[in-house]
């Protein structure tokens, strides 16, 4: 697909720092996830697409698994056009799984491995899946929800696809507290699935794939939105292929064939999806993959592995500079490092910059920005132009303009305002909510479509763009969009709380951490077993990532003059609190 046209007239003032002018337009494919998958299997058959604690899967391996996989999902009846749910960490089979919905047609809707039993529940029923693919550590998360369209259950265990010896050893130690579930026709283990394909028959190839128009849904991510609640993203075919040829033109345009990415980002996660899985598959890379984060281990996997590129969040660079686990690691190797997913604080990308050059890598730590509503990245920082606090310039064919908060009236450079973008990584809007997807998707007087991001910022006459606050209540923990209003309204339903209030404040490591602060009933008196009740209540509802750190019982909450809970009153008496802590 051609921009060109679309774009005569646009400006583009950063195209200058491009590495070379044509990056500023590309072409992109116009066939789906799967179909950009197997261009490369075609041209690097005997590459490694897949590295997973050593044992490695050539891309005609991989292509074959994900064959036998869209078989089973055909044979256990799955259809074009079906959302299927993927639950699981960065483990061999959510790779398979991911590509071999995309291959039938299906769409894959992606959530959090850590996610609560409720919210499992939720995200299923909001989606209206039919099938649930989840990790056998957190299949008893499903035990009780409610699902009317859910048909299949399918668990898959982090030794699954282990040689014998592996798996052996793995059952022994880590594994050796999963209990594995009972199957039966509903609940499938990965084995028992995998198995089904010997009865999809050979006649369902031109069934099985291309069945996908390109600007077709085929992911449904989640984010909040602008009312806090809970939003599916539906991304398109064109939006991933997009976002991989733009990633590699002017984020990575070096890799090669073989070239490493230390994948720690989950699946779920736009920036870990999108770029560290299908962008390195889309250039016959080899992705690393690390199912579960550990700063001590990641340091050791950078000393073994050596990789090419590493994509993180802020939280993941300052933990690697502490308590001196970069020891002995050598950058001389890398291509790339990339930071996302919250705001990169100036001092973590100095001291990383440091770090790296006195470790013999010739890159710097570079920040990109973006949000779920357009995959993950759109702008980066370029390699050789670091500007204090400027989350970057525009990606190839994506723009970016500053509007009044609330208008369509452009701002002038050096304003601050609301970020909009527009490109051909916008989602193609909120699944099942009209009112909000015509809320941030907006058409201007010439047609083009805007995505309001409802995040403060400005732009520079360079067009280097600069991320200040969000104009909607949100919090960043370790990378994660987490809402508020959402833990409150778990944290009210205990029948002790009469009201509550969760903010976030500043911590070094992890950028924010969350606290709540909790009014109790009358007649409620405050005992241990009490709050042990309360936080045993919010550890069931709430994703083990948004849990609040801290619990603080008061007898009442600052209010409004209009009588609703005065959070920003909270949030400036807590970070003064740290202040004072740090002096």
């Amino acid at each position: 697909m051609n921009f060109k046209e679309q774009n005569k007239n646009m400006k583009r003032p950063w195209a200058k720092y491009y590495s070379s002018p044509e990056l500023a337009e590309l072409e992109y494919p116009e066939g789906t996830l799967y179909d950009a998958l197997k261009d490369t299997v075609l041209k690097y058959p005997k590459e490694t697409a897949v590295d997973y604690m050593g044992v490695r899967f050539t891309y005609k391996e991989l292509d074959e698994y994900i064959i036998r996989c869209s078989e089973a999902l055909y044979a256990l009846g799955a259809r074009p056009g079906d959302r299927i749910t993927v639950c699981l960490p960065n483990i061999p089979q959510a790779v398979i799984v991911f590509y071999a919905v995309i291959r039938i047609g299906a769409v894959a809707n992606m959530i959090h491995p850590l996610s609560a039993g409720s919210e499992i529940e939720f995200f299923v029923n909001k989606s209206k899946s039919n099938m649930l693919f989840i990790f056998d550590a957190f299949f008893g998360k499903t035990a009780s929800v409610n699902c009317p369209t859910l048909r299949k259950r399918v668990f898959a265990g982090a030794a699954d696809m282990l040689p014998f010896f592996m798996r052996a050893y793995f059952n022994m130690t880590d594994g050796r507290a999963v209990k594995r579930p009972a199957e039966n026709d509903s609940v499938l283990s990965w084995g028992s699935f995998m198995s089904a394909a010997g009865t999809a028959g050979s006649g369902h190839d031109d069934i099985l794939y291309r069945n996908a128009g390109y600007t077709d849904t085929a992911v449904i991510l989640y984010s909040g939105g602008t009312t806090g609640t809970n939003k599916g993203i539906c991304l398109s075919h064109l939006n991933f292929n997009a976002l991989a040829c733009q990633t590699a033109a002017v984020g990575a345009d070096s890799i090669l064939p073989g070239d490493t990415m230390l994948a720690v980002l989950p699946m779920f996660h736009g920036f870990g999806l999108g770029v560290c899985v299908h962008t390195v598959i889309c250039k016959g890379g080899t992705v690393i993959l690390v199912p579960r984060f550990n700063a001590d281990s990641f340091a050791d996997l950078l000393r073994k592995k050596k990789p090419r590129f590493i994509a993180g969040v802020p939280t993941l660079y300052e933990a690697l500079l502490r308590k001196d686990r970069l020891k002995g690691v050598d950058f001389t190797h890398i291509k790339g490092v990339y930071s996302g997913g919250d705001t990169l604080p100036p001092d973590i990308k100095l001291r990383f910059d440091k770090a790296l050059k006195e470790r013999g890598a010739s890159v710097t730590l570079r920040e990109g920005f973006g949000l779920t509503e357009c995959v993950t990245a759109s702008a980066l920082t370029p390699e050789n132009e670091y500007r204090r606090r400027s989350v970057g310039i525009p990606y190839s064919d994506t723009f970016y303009k500053i509007t009044a908060p609330g208008s369509e009236e452009e701002l002038p450079a050096g304003t601050d305002g609301e970020i909009c973008i527009s490109g051909p990584t916008v989602m193609n809007g909120y699944l099942d909510d009209v009112n909000e997807t015509a809320n941030v998707l907006r058409k201007d007087s010439d047609g083009r479509i805007w995505l309001h991001t409802g995040d403060l910022g400005c732009m520079d006459a360079d067009g280097f763009v600069y991320f200040k606050s969000r104009l909607k209540r949100m919090v960043k923990c370790s990378g994660y969009s987490v809402y508020p209003s959402q833990l409150e309204a778990v944290i009210n339903a205990h029948e002790a709380v009469s009201v509550s209030c969760v903010i976030g404040i500043h911590d070094d490591y992890k950028m924010s951490r969350l606290k709540a602060f909790i009014v109790l009933k009358d007649g409620m008196e405050l005992t241990p077993e009490l709050e042990v009740s309360i936080k045993e209540h919010c550890r069931n509802n709430i994703a083990a990532y948004a849990m609040p750190k801290e619990f603080v019982f008061r007898d009442s909450l600052p209010l409004t003059n209009v009588g609703k809970v005065a959070y920003t009153l909270l949030e400036k008496e807590e970070n003064e609190n740290v202040k004072e802590q740090k002096m």
